[in-house]
């Protein structure tokens, strides 16, 4: 019995919900309503579009233009010149009203009540049993809603963000997925083999558009699975997870994190970004951070061959972009030379997010003829030797700096020594994107000094040219003054 109990400190499987979301089916069923409003010509489409049967009760004089052309265009929609009365809800799967007065939602809610019916006053929360949610329509796929009434405007929002995650030809891929599963359930046992399937499914429902042919090459597909032996050989899927605010993720990275088996992420991907990967999937940190103990890349190359090969979607989820400065080329070689399937997501990289954060374009064309992206740090944690200081000196070149933190000092003495002018704009920035992103504005004669000053436990990010010049003259007098005494800005 002690087993019973339940044990504290536990986490609750399910927290507490408002209400409990329910679909309900209303094929042929009978719906009454009542009221003439726009309102009750919404509630009234809705209705008819889940094939309900709909008996509307209103006099004529009270029907809104909405509401006469629905009943001119409908034939499930029987209307009744009259005002409803008790006897309306024999038979009744729901019932519904829109009412002016309290008095009369009151004696209309209690007679649904006392007819057995579930019912709904429009506007009016008091007299509802149940309520309807801000709809996001892809039937059979169909996602609801709902604040509990604290804030309408809130769900219509969130339904406005899950509108554009969801394909319109979902709706399409949902009738086709009907149509499959008993072919699909009688092919494969619940389990490993039935989720490859499923997922291979819902990949093309997210990138194909469906056409004649689409039936045929997954029933192909449903034939070619179930007569492999043997466990299947997963994928790898190198994600950008861009700088760090996970509102900058691309929609497939999204899903790709959604339905990964494995993630293998590096230190500097942010929390609110593991946030949105399937609950399920087992995640390793195999992060490389400069001056701290890192994991090696072969030991990385090793994990995601021996996962993959082991049948599982991988997803190698890095900072930024993958191909840029995320060892992504080594890698793909590695997982090729396996023979094993590889996909590339690209991601924001922190020179966009900084530009962004900064209102500066980096190819400004009164600036900057040309942009150059350039490590801060070589295998050995220098400036890389083959470095055109040269051509990075001319001022109308924008040039970014990643992770030079630790290198700060060398890349402004070798600016200078080639002829960049000391006033040359640079900027600094800290944690791009983040919560706890710092930025500093000044000239390339400042920049060891203020470095020094901001630190280099988190991700530095050096922007120099003249493209930058907007950036420093947006700091006002004070803030000029500011930076001299401590020469960085908090802006998360």
């Amino acid at each position: 019995m002690d087993a019973l109990k339940p044990q504290r400190n536990e986490p609750a499987r399910m927290e507490k919900l408002a209400k409990l979301p329910v679909f309900w089916g209303l094929e042929g069923k009978r719906v009454v309503l009542t009221g003439g409003s726009d309102g009750a010509a919404w509630k009234a489409e809705l209705l008819l579009a889940c094939g309900a049967e709909l008996d509307l009760y209103c006099e004529e004089s009270a029907l809104s233009e909405s509401l006469v052309a629905l009943v001119a265009k409908s034939p499930m929609l029987t209307w009744h010149d009259r005002c409803w009365n008790p006897d309306i809800f024999k038979g009744a799967e729901l019932a519904l009203a829109d009412c002016e007065t309290n008095e009369e939602a009151e004696r209309f809610y209690h007679a649904a009540r006392a007819a057995g019916v579930p019912v709904n006053v429009i506007d009016k929360p008091e007299f509802c049993q149940f309520q309807f949610g801000s709809i996001v329509n892809r039937s059979p796929v169909v996602v609801s809603i709902s604040t509990d009434g604290a804030a309408p405007i809130l769900a219509q929002a969130i339904r406005r963000r899950i509108e554009t995650l969801l394909p319109l030809s979902l709706k399409d891929w949902g009738v086709l997925a009907q149509t499959l599963r008993e072919r699909v359930n009688l092919r494969f046992a619940p389990g490993t083999a039935r989720r490859s399937f499923w997922e291979k499914f819902v990949d093309r429902a997210f990138t194909e558009r469906l056409d004649e042919g689409s039936e045929e090459r997954l029933l192909t597909d449903i034939a070619t699975q179930a007569g492999r032996t043997g466990s299947a050989r997963g994928l790898v899927t190198l994600v950008g997870a861009g700088p760090g605010d996970a509102e900058l993720l691309t929609l497939k990275a999204v899903r790709a994190l959604q339905a990964a088996d494995v993630i293998l992420f590096d230190d500097l991907v942010s929390a609110e970004v593991l946030e949105l990967a399937r609950r399920e999937a087992k995640r390793t940190l195999v992060g490389k951070r400069g001056g701290r103990e890192s994991c090696k890349q072969e030991d990385i190359n090793d994990m995601m061959i021996r996962f993959a090969k082991a049948g599982k979607r991988v997803v190698r989820l890095k900072s930024g972009d993958p191909m840029i400065f995320g060892r992504a080329g080594e890698e793909i070689a590695a997982l090729e030379a396996e023979k094993i399937p590889v996909e590339v997501v690209p991601g924001i990289t922190a020179a966009s997010a900084m530009a962004s954060r900064l209102g500066v374009s980096l190819t400004h064309r009164d600036h900057a003829q040309s942009v150059r992206f350039v490590t801060g740090h070589s295998r050995q944690g220098k400036l890389p030797e083959n470095i055109d200081w040269q051509s990075l000196s001319n001022s109308s070149v924008t040039t970014v700096f990643y992770m030079g933190g630790r290198t700060a000092v060398d890349i402004q003495s070798c600016l200078l020594a080639h002829g960049m002018s000391a006033s040359t704009p640079v900027v600094v920035m800290i944690s791009v994107s983040r919560v706890n992103e710092q930025r500093w504005c000044g000239s390339l004669a400042q920049l060891a000094a203020a470095v020094e000053r901001l630190g280099v436990n988190e991700p530095v990010l050096i922007g120099v040219g003249d493209a930058f010049r907007s950036a420093s003259a947006a700091f006002s007098g004070s803030d000029k003054e500011q930076a001299a005494a401590a020469p960085f800005q908090k802006t998360g």
